[in-house]
């Protein structure tokens, strides 16, 4: 999709809300769209509706022309289309040659920047839901990596690094993760170092990678699996984001690190009742083998914080039970300092991300005490499993603070207005983490 800011041209198609017509119903007019918006708070009907037209005129491609009077119908309206534009179909035949939809925003010229922001934004929102949509025979870690090193630039390095370079730094839960499988796992660092960024702050970001989740020995069912090829959303989120970052020059330094590998079974593959030391030296009973996410956002967490990361934000698809709780609008958080809490609800409330915070206590500890470790990766009794997981990171996310994200809405499985998407990859997050590097410019 491609924006731009201009008088329309009459061979535009128009699109306009109608109060008249039920909410997604599209009634096209010569060359007049009208869409009706589903009555939801703030600009999240408009958004729908945008995405709702997009997605009419996916086939054909044109020009979509949209007025927008403030800022926040600028984001909305070029989100929606955005959502509504993409095309999960990357593997169907004459994908390649599906014709482009380009958007037209008629609004005042303070707002052509902003138009013109989201639209790189988006477009690194875009690649995020390519890779969480791209087939687990494609997308292995060394070709995430590849993709990663693909986006460096000025002041951005990316680096990555393989199983020896693993063992060597001690990672003991990324290494046990993907011993299992014949992919060989990689541990992704970029660095963006913009010049006039503050010194006093370095942006940690910190991503989970499975590119393919079976479970390992403690196998998943079988329903849905196919899905678990989504389970490197939250790296793809860090990685785009931090490409986004990059492109619209914003003046923070940033470190991301990305821990890629896939959890699948093999004669090498960890077990329960292993027990695995992670770089900082901490040890980690293995209850249960699905339980792989903070096992390598452990390592990662490490090395994003000795390596200077002042703030960090880690962002994963970790438990089914913050599905459960929050289905597929928000993802939950937990945060060990108030002060950056206040800039991610800033950040959540701007970007439409939506995010809901869950409470970090000292008395949850108990939830991964260990009679033959320092602690558990998982309890049996199925009680606050996503504080449980959170209360684990805790223990690798080093002094200073630290926000943690179970991004639920980062594959959904049904159908929702605003993304105009059955099923698939949505790319949350990254308009979040951009937003929190503004917050913290």
């Amino acid at each position: 999709m491609r924006v731009e800011t201009r008088e329309p041209a009459d061979t535009d198609v128009r699109a306009r809300l109608d109060p008249d017509l039920v909410p997604g119903e599209i009634r096209r007019e010569a060359t007049e769209l009208r869409v009706g918006a589903p009555n939801l708070p703030g600009n999240d009907g408009l958004r729908s509706a945008a995405a709702y037209a997009a997605r009419s005129l996916r086939g054909e491609g044109g020009t979509i022309a949209w007025g927008a009077s403030t800022a926040d119908e600028v984001r909305a309206i070029v989100e929606g289309t955005a959502y509504g534009a993409y095309d999960p179909g990357l593997y169907q035949q004459g994908f390649d040659g599906r014709p482009e939809l380009t958007l037209v925003l008629d609004t005042v010229p303070e707002l052509h920047s902003l138009a013109q922001r989201q639209a790189i934004v988006v477009r690194h929102l875009d690649a995020t839901r390519n890779l969480a949509n791209r087939p687990p025979n494609d997308l292995t870690p060394n070709a995430l990596a590849e993709h990663a090193r693909g986006l460096a630039g000025d002041h951005l390095a990316v680096e990555a690094h393989g199983r020896d370079w693993i063992d060597a730094q001690g990672m003991g839960g990324l290494a046990a993760v993907s011993a299992g499988s014949a992919q060989e796992p990689r541990l992704i660092v970029m660095r963006y170092d913009p010049p006039e960024a503050r010194d006093d702050v370095v942006l940690g970001l910190v991503g989970k990678a499975v590119t393919f989740d079976s479970g390992g020995i403690s196998l998943k069912k079988p329903l849905r699996m196919q899905d678990m090829k989504g389970d490197m959303s939250g790296g793809a989120a860090v990685i785009e984001a931090t490409a986004a970052i990059a492109e619209l020059g914003l003046p923070v330094r940033v470190l991301t690190v990305v821990a890629a590998t896939e959890n699948v079974q093999g004669n090498a593959a960890y077990k329960p009742g292993d027990i695995l030391r992670i770089s900082n030296g901490k040890t980690i009973e293995i209850v249960n083998t699905d339980a792989e996410g903070r096992l390598i956002l452990a390592d990662a967490l490490h090395y994003a914080r000795s390596n200077g990361a002042t703030h960090i934000a880690d962002l994963a698809t970790l438990t089914g039970a913050m599905v459960r709780a929050l289905g597929d609008l928000y993802a939950g958080w937990f945060c060990n300092d108030e002060t950056f809490a206040a800039a991610v609800e800033r950040a959540s409330a701007r970007s439409g991300d939506l995010a809901w915070r869950f409470p970090l206590h000292p008395r949850y500890r108990r939830y991964i005490d260990s009679d033959f470790a320092d602690m558990k990766n998982s309890s049996d009794l199925g009680e606050g499993s996503a504080i449980l997981a959170a209360e684990l990171l805790r223990e690798f996310a080093g002094e200073g603070a630290w926000a943690h994200f179970d991004i639920a809405p980062a594959f959904i499985e049904r159908r929702r207005p605003d993304y105009a998407l059955d099923q698939g990859g949505t790319g949350y997050g990254v308009r979040l983490i951009v937003e929190l590097a503004e917050e913290l410019a």
